[in-house]
């Protein structure tokens, strides 16, 4: 079932170096077979994307089977960042989970207008963030089936 015989990329997008840190220590504390990468902005989670800038080699910047959103971010923000990816034919089936502080009703309404396919507030205690990132990769690991080969 699933795709858990393959270590699943998660490409995190999150200004706050506190949160990242949160973030990759949630997902080891999980103890899933997870590769996590991470970027600062919109403009940055494009350029990785679409392997650009910075990005140019595919071996440093893998597809990422998730991406995690954080809403706020300088430079381009996830609202922004999210319908670029979303209007793009090659970059519309990763599938993206807003992961977030926000709790504004019009953040959670707008977000899944944009094509976002789960909206998550970021917990504050460590416990909870940890079952989050679990159940997140268990979701994504064991129960849904992925497209193997999306063209990039």
């Amino acid at each position: 079932m699933g795709n858990s015989n393959k270590k699943l990329v998660i490409l995190v997008a999150d200004d706050d170096e506190d949160d990242q840190l949160f973030t990759r220590e949630a997902f080891e504390e999980s103890k899933l077979l997870v590769d996590i990468r991470f970027v600062n902005d919109g403009l940055e989670l494009l350029d990785y994307l679409k392997q650009q800038n910075k990005y140019t080699n595919p071996e440093d910047c893998p597809r990422p089977s998730l991406i995690l959103l954080d809403l706020n971010m300088p430079k381009m923000d996830g609202r922004e960042a999210l319908k670029e990816i979303k209007s793009d034919t090659k970059l519309k089936m990763i599938p993206v989970v807003a992961l977030t502080t926000s709790k504004a009703e019009q953040d959670v309404l707008k977000t899944y207008e944009l094509g976002i396919n789960s909206f998550i507030t970021k917990p504050v205690a460590i416990a909870e963030f940890i079952e989050i990132a679990r159940t997140l990769g268990h979701y994504w690991l064991d129960i849904v089936q992925l497209p193997q080969n999306a063209k990039k």
